[in-house]
C-alpha cells in the first residue's frame, strides 16, 4: 500500500511537533489538545489538526491526543531511532559552527566526517571530527555510508561538488550556498539562503512600518 503524500509544509513542521511533544512528555503531561499545542507552538490549531490528519486518527474527539503515543508515532515517522551520519563539505566559519554544535540536541544525527581544501591528505581532527581534502570525497563517503551532506562552500564550486556527490549515492543535501543546484531525482535538496532570508525579513519589517503609518 502506498504511503500518503505529505505536503512539504507539513513535513517541515514534523520535527517541531516532535520537539514540543518531548517537552510535554518530560514534564509528565499525559494528554494534550490541539488548542494547547497551538498556544505553545504559535501554530494555528486548525493547521495542527490538518497536519495530523494526514497520518490518520492520531487523537480522539473530546479527549485530544495522548502525548506518549503521539511522541512515539513521530519518533518512528522521523526515524529518531535510526542513526544518520552526515558529511560536512566546507570548513569555513559556518562549517566550523556546525562542527562545534554537531546536532547535540538531535541524538540520532551526527557529523562524522568533513572536507576542506586546506586539510592534509592524511586528515586532521577538529571537535573529534576527521577532516580530509576534497580529493578523498568519494572514498570517504562510500566508506562511511554517508547519505546526507551539508554543503557550506563558495558558490563557484558548489555545482561541481554536487555533481560528484550525485555519483556517490548520497540521498540528501542541505545547501547553504546562494545558488540553485541541479540534482538528479534520486537526491533531495533543501536550500537555505541566509542572506535571502535576511532580506525577506527586512522587507517584511519595513512593510509592517508602512502599513502602520497608513492606518
Amino acid at each position: 500500500m502506498d504511503k500518503p503524500r505529505i505536503p512539504q509544509a507539513t513535513s517541515k513542521r514534523l520535527p517541531l511537533y516532535y520537539r514540543f511533544l518531548r517537552k510535554y512528555s518530560d514534564a509528565g503531561v499525559q494528554r494534550i489538545s490541539s488548542s494547547e499545542l497551538s498556544e505553545s507552538m504559535k501554530i494555528d490549531a486548525a493547521t495542527i489538526r490538518r497536519d495530523f490528519s494526514h497520518f490518520g486518527a492520531l487523537g480522539r474527539k473530546g479527549y485530544g491526543y495522548d502525548v506518549d503515543s503521539l511522541l512515539q508515532f513521530f519518533r518512528q515517522t522521523l526515524d529518531q531511532d535510526e542513526a544518520t551520519n552526515v558529511a560536512l563539505i566546507g570548513v569555513g566559519s559556518l562549517g566550523k559552527a556546525f562542527m562545534k554544535y554537531n546536532f547535540q540536541k538531535i541524538h540520532n544525527t551526527k557529523i562524522v566526517v568533513a572536507f576542506d581544501p586546506k586539510a592534509p591528505y592524511e586528515g586532521e581532527e577538529m571537535n573529534d571530527i576527521p577532516i580530509y581534502p576534497p580529493d578523498r570525497l568519494e572514498e570517504k563517503i562510500q566508506e562511511l555510508g554517508i547519505e546526507m551532506v551539508i554543503l557550506t562552500v563558495p558558490q563557484r564550486v558548489a555545482q561541481e561538488l554536487t555533481d560528484r556527490l550525485a555519483e556517490t549515492g548520497v540521498k540528501g543535501i542541505l545547501n547553504f550556498t546562494p545558488i540553485r543546484l541541479s540534482v538528479p531525482p534520486t537526491i533531495r535538496i533543501q536550500s537555505i539562503d541566509l542572506s535571502g532570508e535576511l532580506q525577506t525579513l527586512i522587507y517584511l519589517i519595513k512593510n509592517d512600518v508602512k502599513d502602520s503609518q497608513i492606518k
